[in-house]
């Protein structure tokens, strides 16, 4: 793609200096560097690539004058530039060569000589027409317009001035952008609206900006209760024109794909090319640009932009990753919430969250409410262990690691959208409220019924209702049952042993999956330390995978594991390594835990060391 849209494609780098073409085709250089003479501005007309423009200055009977005496600057439009005009515009122009022709030639010149160094940005300069100015800016990619036509051919000296090259012909500017507004039939809701949102004087004073002027046509496109409701809200009216407002004036020459525009809303506008087109938040929908003002530049656009601040918290989830979200919202009875005016935030699983043909189920309704918080927030004011009350009455707790931010087991996926009442994070799984303790977790599941008796005869039942905050790595009863019946026998036999081993299941703090990188380490109640890693999507613990993680309870968080996690050793080879339910014996028998029955792990790592790892569910 070329680096710049619609009528910028046919320039691909910055303005450089070049000089008039000879008659025998060769570059004429300047008077510097070679002795042959300069011509005057009319001759040089006809070298530089804008004999149209020589030609009308002789019909408007300017020839005599840009021969003469004096020292001149003329904005030449090409031949090009010509060519492009309407017809009825040139017929008009030419119609009356002795008036409208010679002013509107006039307008292209200044009396005295300006080089491309002396046209900075944002500079104006009285011309030949009735001292109306024409208007200069030099843009940080190297493109140079006035009245937001480029000069494509800059710095052609001659005996009585200098020649630019423009690429279209300019008019006079004497209107600011608001008498566009006032002024358009095209723009009456525009002009509506402006006027609502106490505008008017800001586009009547001086100043630099670009004006998206949505069209009439924009505004109809939009639902009417929508509209009406924006209408209303002279807040989020303010925020939906400061959107198509841009703190500096941009001709659409000057817009390079790819270029971040901010608005006085304060965000920005995704700027790119479609072809030819120059493109806004993706879509083609500039349909008359470079409507200069005297202190700006209006581009009309036949569609509305609309910020997220100036949508309800339905608006903000309207969008592709989170339709299904959004359907249950509704389906759930919560709408009226998500369109009001309640300060809430909202938490929107993505699509890809929801199991396919998921419906509408009482359980369902009831968990949908706890995803939408009794207040608006941002995720920038969020903390480690705050606590988040929902519509549902529940609380909910903030977990803050490294890479990522997440409400209990779901973690923001996306940037927060910020509404007219409320906020949306997108997350990444649907919630699972704390239910109970880890105890109340452990044994309502019957998988767990095995280490449930574990704990129970390690005296640590106690520990597991705490307020924590835990971690627990629960083996399933897949995992006890791999042991020896005898082995397994013996180790339910001493409470010690027993505490020691479920200790390095447990840590005093609380990790989601989604807070598990490529290398997380944690620290065991009892032991050295444990590797966690995430690969497909499955935690793994010292190599051995979660079946089900995230049961998460009021004092911590369970992870299902299908094999004893035993320590690694640096000594192990890769492959014995990679190996997820080695023995759990070599974490049985491990001295920095306090087990030292040799017996008991010889016995148990004969009797599991071919064993298969448990399939993850």
């Amino acid at each position: 793609m070329d680096q710049t849209c619609a009528r910028c494609k046919r320039y691909k780098g910055p303005i450089r200096n070049t000089s008039p073409t000879a008659s025998n085709g060769t570059i004429a250089r300047s008077a510097a560097n070679q002795p042959l003479p300069l011509v005057n501005i009319y001759n040089t007309l006809g070298v530089v690539g804008a004999a149209t423009t020589k030609m009308y200055s002789e019909r408007a009977q300017l020839r005599e004058e840009i021969e003469g005496p004096g020292s001149f600057t003329f904005f030449a439009p090409s031949n090009q530039a010509w060519a492009a005009l309407p017809t009825e515009i040139l017929d008009a122009l030419v119609s009356n060569v002795n008036i409208e022709l010679l002013n509107a030639l006039h307008y292209h010149m200044v009396n005295h000589r300006l080089t491309s160094e002396d046209l900075k940005h944002g500079s104006a300069f009285p011309s030949m027409y009735q001292d109306f100015n024409v208007h200069i800016h030099h843009y940080p990619n190297g493109i140079v317009t006035v009245n937001c036509a480029r000069l494509v051919k800059t710095d052609q000296h001659a005996t009585n001035g200098i020649v630019h090259v423009v690429d279209r012909v300019i008019t006079a500017v004497t209107n600011n952008v608001h008498t566009f507004i006032d002024t358009d039939d095209d723009l009456e809701t525009l002009r509506t609206a402006v006027a609502a949102a106490g505008l008017t004087q800001m586009l009547e004073s001086d100043g630099h900006y670009t004006v998206f002027a949505p069209t009439n046509e924009a505004f109809e496109k939009i639902p009417p209760e929508m509209l009406k409701r924006i209408l209303g809200d002279p807040v989020a009216l303010r925020d939906l024109l400061n959107y198509h407002i841009l703190k500096n004036m941009q001709c659409a020459e000057s817009i390079t794909s790819g270029t971040p525009l901010e608005t006085l809303q304060g965000t920005v506008l995704e700027v790119g090319c479609d072809g030819s087109d120059m493109t806004l938040n993706g879509k083609a929908i500039i349909q008359k640009k470079d409507q200069l003002g005297t202190n700006g530049v209006v581009h009309y656009i036949n569609e509305l932009l609309i910020p997220d601040s100036a949508k309800t918290l339905l608006e903000l989830a309207q969008g592709s990753v989170i339709t299904t979200a959004t359907k249950l919202f509704v389906d759930a009875g919560l709408g009226s919430h998500l369109s009001g005016s309640e300060a809430l935030t909202i938490l929107t699983p993505q699509n890809e969250a929801f199991k396919e043909g998921v419906t509408m189920t009482g359980e369902l309704k009831k968990l949908l409410k706890n995803h939408i918080l009794k207040e608006q927030l941002s995720s920038g004011v969020l903390y480690h262990r705050q606590e988040l009350e929902t519509l549902g009455g529940i609380k909910l707790r903030v977990l803050v690691y490294r890479n990522s931010l997440c409400i209990e087991n779901s973690c923001i996926a996306a940037h927060d959208k910020t509404g007219r009442f409320g906020s949306m994070f997108t997350v990444d799984k649907v919630l699972t409220p704390p239910m109970g303790t880890i105890m109340d977790v452990l044994k309502s599941d019957d998988r767990f019924s095995l280490l449930v008796g574990a704990i129970q005869t390690a005296g640590l039942t106690e520990l597991m209702n705490q307020a924590g905050p835990h971690t627990v790595f629960a083996p399933t009863n897949d995992a006890f049952s791999a042991l020896p019946k005898a082995d397994l026998n013996k180790l339910m036999g001493n409470p010690q042993e027993l505490a020691s081993v479920l200790k390095y299941h447990m840590a005093k703090e609380i990790l989601v999956s989604g807070g598990v990188g490529s290398h997380t380490r944690l620290k065991p109640l009892q032991g050295d330390k444990l590797e966690l890693n995430m690969r497909n999507q499955t935690v793994y613990i010292n190599k051995v995978p979660v079946v089900e993680a995230d049961l998460m309870a009021t004092n911590g968080v369970v992870h299902a594991v299908g094999a004893i996690i035993k320590p690694l050793s640096p000594k192990v080879d890769r492959e014995q390594a990679d190996d997820p339910i080695r023995t759990a014996s070599s974490m049985i028998t491990d001295s920095r835990i306090g087990v030292k029955n040799d017996d008991l792990f010889q016995k148990v790592r004969k009797s599991i060391s071919s064993r298969t790892m448990t399939r993850i569910q």
